[in-house]
């Protein structure tokens, strides 16, 4: 993940001007390394050290995602529509 990707998804989700630690941001740029990681796994699929980095950044991103839920709803829902999450 390139620094302009990651700066473009952090103003897309943060909530004022400096947010850059806020749930949704983090989630958001998670789930942006992950859909790179496994676009990297699909032509490397013997990675497994990338494997494993890839299964912990979706077991965080599924941890930030739970406390969003509980805390805040309806910012939940609108960010797993707008990153095309399954919930």
């Amino acid at each position: 993940m390139k620094k302009d990707d990651k700066k473009g998804v952090m103003k897309k989700f943060q909530t004022h001007a400096k947010d850059t630690g806020s749930s949704q941001v983090q989630v958001a740029i998670l789930t942006e390394k992950i859909t790179s990681l496994g676009e990297h796994l699909k032509t490397h699929k013997k990675d497994k050290h990338s494997r494993h980095g890839l299964l912990g950044m979706v077991g965080k991103r599924r941890r930030l995602l739970r406390h969003l839920q509980m805390n805040d709803p309806a910012k939940y829902q609108e960010v797993a529509a707008s990153l095309g999450l399954r919930k």
